[in-house]
């Protein structure tokens, strides 16, 4: 069964890099994927395979019926692009002013499309049913998991997979990992009132920049002060305004910020630690401040018995040449929601561009993978799938 899906997929690669291509020249951005959706939809119409639209928002799920009882088995995609300008010089480039697939989300859904396919062309000979679920948003909070999880795309699962290709490692690796895999992603605002003058007569002010600049300082000793050493967190600032002429002194200064952890009591910790720096801060100064915290995506936390299925599984595609258990990374996926619902597992598929200087990291403006490790994600995936019933 594998022998003849792995050469359905070898066949139909060439199809599964023009889908890729389309897409990266026609990317949307998070909740406006309303053409990706369309094209989704007509792929599996065309196919005769059941599909339903609008699932949660933007989303879509097909379903492939297998002859024989079995599982429940869900494979999962995402297909939002993000707010950059593609840079590269390709002849696929984006055709989208300050839009473009900078996180291979165009080569996971090519790689979902064909592996449905092959397998549909294959159903006669499977076992249990097959729920391709492609969601939209995964790249902004809240994000489309949840809402399609409550739309009812995992009524029935058994187990789910779903990998991300991964431009910082090698093509022929796979790399997984039994626990939190990736981090809770949280977002901060602050906003400091203080009293803006004549940058003349600072002591007639209160130096907004000023009180922000030292809360930017106060905020990296939670991590390096206040957390755990044993413990993984990040506390980041990422903006920083207040936009004056240069004579003056500003009254309100705003900063924006990620919060990365991986367990709840952690995260609610940085969350009220933040404010008590804020308001100690502030206080020094006569200052006021606004501070809100956005809970994002919880962890993504594997389960082990998938998991360890799942590398199993990995050593059987020829490209792939080292399986391996990586570290914790601390960026952010809402495929957590699935995890939180039924067992499944979350796992990286190497798409580091050659030579060297062609590997950009996600979400750069020059970002690109090795189209080559879609089919091996395609492998991957579609071994687990199969061979999951048997377990």
């Amino acid at each position: 069964m594998l022998d003849e899906l792995f050469a359905k997929l070898e066949n139909s690669y060439a199809e599964m890099v023009s889908i890729r291509r389309h897409l990266h020249q026609h990317p949307e951005l998070s909740f406006q994927e309303y053409e990706t959706a369309k094209f989704i939809v007509s792929f599996y119409e065309k196919l005769e395979i059941e599909v339903n639209s609008n699932v949660g928002g933007n989303g879509v799920v097909a379903k492939v019926y297998g002859k024989k009882p079995g599982k429940t088995v869900a494979l999962r995609a995402d297909f939002d692009a993000l707010p950059i300008q593609d840079e590269k010089d390709v002849p696929y480039k984006s055709t989208v002013p300050g839009v473009m697939h900078a996180c291979g989300h165009d080569g996971h859904t090519a790689t979902l499309l064909l592996l449905a396919k092959a397998l549909n062309e294959l159903k006669d000979n499977l076992e249990g049913t097959y729920v391709f679920i492609h969601q939209h948003a995964e790249e902004y909070a809240p994000g489309g998991a949840i809402s399609m999880i409550e739309d009812g795309c995992l009524e029935g699962v058994d187990v789910i997979f779903g990998t991300h290709l991964w431009a910082s490692v090698p093509t022929g690796t796979i790399q997984y990992r039994t626990g939190p895999i990736m981090a809770a992603a949280d977002r901060f605002e602050i906003e400091i009132q203080g009293k803006g003058g004549h940058g003349a007569q600072p002591h007639t002010t209160k130096d907004a920049i000023v009180t922000a600049s030292q809360l930017v300082l106060n905020l990296q000793q939670i991590v390096s002060r206040r957390v755990n050493p044993i413990d993984s967190a990040v506390v980041s600032i990422g903006s920083f305004t207040a936009q004056n002429a240069f004579n003056v002194i500003a009254d309100k200064a705003k900063l924006i910020g990620t919060v990365r952890t991986f367990n709840e009591e952690l995260r609610s910790f940085i969350e009220e630690e933040i404010e008590r720096i804020v308001h100690g801060t502030c206080y020094m100064s006569g200052s006021t401040y606004d501070y809100k915290y956005f809970r994002g995506y919880p962890p993504v936390v594997n389960h082990a018995k998938e998991t360890e299925f799942l590398a199993a599984c990995a050593h059987l595609a020829a490209e792939v040449k080292i399986v391996e258990e990586t570290e914790p990374d601390m960026g952010g996926e809402d495929f957590a929601y699935y995890l939180q619902k039924v067992p499944g597992t979350f796992f990286y598929t190497g798409a580091k561009p050659e030579p060297d200087d062609a590997a950009y990291p996600h979400h750069h403006p020059r970002f690109d993978i090795d189209e080559k490790a879609m089919l091996i994600a395609a492998k991957t995936l579609g071994t687990a799938a199969i061979k999951v019933h048997n377990e």
